[in-house]
């Protein structure tokens, strides 16, 4: 019997999946999709080990918080509505798209109310002269809950909204939304303003991995090897390699000691250092009398041991050494 998959969930449609996809392939996972375009069943050549599903960002958040994915790419302001997110779900890495703030938005029309402590002040008067309390519509229950009461406001109720937040104050639906924005303009297009310290989360998607999950060694194995990739990619596009002639790797080695604590890295070939350091490490060797010095852009840079999937197999309790065996 063939041992069982590590299962990675994916979006299955929209701009994420795409992102998600040109995400992959620049690291060298690219996908492969099973029945077609419209299939929900993928997997990724490199790592034949894995088994991909093709589903919609609340689903794959549901998975990793119940254990029925192992791993998922998943947008943290989903995350973060799961109460126990932290105790069920490891964040790994942001990986740079599906960006999006969540936040209370109020009427562009309240002149006086611009923070979440004028917003408390409206609230306490709006139930003296009505009898009731502000609605406030949203998806995001848990996140609103935990916002409004650390600056306490407590003097309003929320609405559910199954439907475009945005519109619920102008259909009389709601005073207030707590909504993700990217830009703010449908905020703006349904006359609502952000309120100044009104930002709850600055979301994006993360690669994730599922605490509650049942984990083996040969599939934190698997996941090892996919964090391993990730992160070598990520550090190749942020770095380049400096290199100078080997009879002068002393000279060099003294030259660039400085750098090594602001994230450059030894390598056999001489120096792999941040992009933004490049040209001070030039001109350090240069100092030195060290050349010629070339700089190359890695492909990848991988490192002997990841933090990362160290950090995984701590909080899985596996025994990572065993997992690769």
């Amino acid at each position: 019997m063939s041992a069982a998959p590590l299962t990675i969930g994916l979006f299955s449609k929209g701009r994420l999946k795409e992102q998600a996809e040109a995400w992959l392939a620049d690291c060298g996972l690219a996908l492969e999709t099973e029945g077609g375009e419209r299939g929900y069943v993928a997997s990724i050549q490199a790592l034949p080990e894995a088994r991909v599903l093709l589903l919609s960002s609340a689903d794959i958040a549901v998975g990793l918080d119940s254990g029925e994915l192992h791993m998922g790419v998943c947008g943290e302001d989903l995350l973060r509505e799961r109460e126990a997110v932290d105790a069920h779900v490891l964040l790994l890495r942001a990986l740079g798209f599906g960006h999006a703030d969540l936040v209370v938005a109020a009427p562009a029309s309240w002149i006086d109310v611009d923070t979440m402590a004028d917003l408390e002040e409206v609230a306490a008067a709006f139930v003296a002269r009505t009898g009731r309390r502000m609605r406030v519509a949203t998806k995001y229950m848990s996140q609103t809950r935990a916002f409004f009461a650390d600056h306490g406001v407590v003097d309003y109720r929320i609405v559910e909204s199954s439907g475009a937040t945005e519109g619920a104050p102008s259909a009389g639906q709601a005073e207030l939304i707590v909504d993700i924005t990217t830009t703010g303009a449908t905020l703006a297009a349904n006359g609502l303003k952000v309120l100044e310290d009104g930002l709850i989360l600055e979301s994006q998607a993360q690669l994730c991995a599922s605490l509650a999950a049942d984990w083996t060694p040969a599939q934190l194995a698997v996941a090892t090897r996919l964090i391993d990739v990730v992160e070598a990619r990520a550090r190749a596009l942020g770095a380049a390699l400096v290199s100078w002639p080997p009879e002068q790797a002393e000279a060099a080695d003294a030259a660039t000691e400085s750098f090594l604590a602001l994230g450059a890295s030894r390598r056999a070939q001489g120096l792999l250092a941040p992009a933004g350091d490049l040209f001070a490490v030039a001109a350090a060797l240069a100092r030195a009398g060290v050349g010629p010095v070339s700089i190359v852009r890695p492909d990848f840079a991988f490192e002997p041991r990841s933090a990362t999937a160290a950090r995984l197999s701590d909080r899985l309790k596996l025994d990572d050494h065993a997992a690769g065996d």
